[in-house]
């Protein structure tokens, strides 16, 4: 009688591993997708450090308009809010017309993101997925424009917007700036990768327009980096102050303008000073707060598409 061997499987004729000393026979774990890094003490140590060199500028604006100008010059400068800032932020917003400012700041900065978004995701789709002559030169010459120093434009754009008539208005600071060549080859880039060109082929199967597609792939996949490209716009635009400083006046200012008229008189308060830009940051924080989780998801994605 014959006995037959048992068959030996892969996992029977495969070498054992030895295990890593000191793990007593554990084999060694690896992460997987879904697991994530645990930080160290130091890892904790320098982000709590960052985190209060980025917030103390704010703190000490707050602390700075809370005083008055001859604590604010004292040596040791205060560390800890006084009891004038509602009485400082009053002299500021009076003083400076900051009521008006906001608004102003608020049109502009709205108008020029919104236009920016809109022209720029359509020029960078158009550069990243149709096909026309000259589409390379065109890109090149749109990239080039960002090595002009914008101060060699304001002359003649000056005397442009004095010539139609939009001197001291807002039009004058908005219009120049609708579309910039950062955000086309922002989205160029974004959508070179993020959008497949089996979607636009799968819609023009469809029977979709080319405005359809737009509406319905493009913009969907877009989001993201419109969420960055906005954020990014927004601020630059509500900080502006070279271009709008020289195109408005001080009856029609924006925050930035009104800013420095706080701090154009011969001695200016400090205290009120910082009060005025205390408020000028806060339309900011609060756009932050409200689109921060957008903002963080778009550049997250944009991050690990790259």
């Amino acid at each position: 009688m014959t006995t037959t061997s048992p068959i030996k499987t892969a996992a029977d004729l495969t070498p054992a591993r030895p295990s890593a000393p000191g793990s007593g026979g554990r084999a060694r774990l690896k992460l997987g997708a879904g697991q994530q890094l645990k930080g160290g003490p130091f890892t904790y140590v320098a982000l709590v450090i960052v985190g209060l060199g980025s917030i103390f500028p704010l703190y000490w604006t707050l602390v700075a308009a809370s005083h008055d100008q001859q604590r604010v010059l004292d040596s040791p400068p205060p560390l800890l809010p006084g009891g004038r800032l509602w009485s400082n932020l009053q002299a500021a917003w009076e003083q400076a017309n900051l009521g008006k400012a906001i608004v102003n700041s608020v049109l502009v900065a709205g108008c020029i993101t919104a236009a920016t978004l809109f022209f720029c995701t359509l020029a960078g789709y158009a550069f990243a997925k149709m096909r026309f002559r000259g589409r390379g030169f065109l890109m090149t010459a749109v990239i080039a424009t960002l090595t002009i120093p914008p101060q060699l434009s304001v002359v003649p754009l000056f005397m442009m917007m004095s010539d139609i008539g939009w001197g001291g208005k807002l039009e004058s600071v908005i219009f120049p700036t609708l579309v910039g060549a950062f955000g086309v080859f922002f989205m160029r880039q974004y959508l070179l990768e993020a959008l497949p060109y089996e979607l636009i082929e799968a819609a023009k199967v469809d029977g979709a327009t080319n405005f359809r597609i737009v509406w319905s792939v493009v913009l969907p996949v877009a989001r993201p980096a419109m969420m960055v490209l906005g954020m990014l716009t927004f601020v630059q635009a509500w900080n502006d102050f070279f271009w709008p400083f020289l195109a408005l006046n001080q009856q029609n200012p924006t925050i930035q303008v009104a800013l420095g008229q706080l701090s154009a008189s011969y001695t200016p308060d400090q205290s009120i000073v910082m009060a005025g830009a205390l408020i000028s940051t806060l339309p900011l924080l609060l756009v932050f707060v409200i689109f921060g989780k957008q903002i963080v998801g778009g550049i997250m994605s944009g991050a690990v598409k790259g």
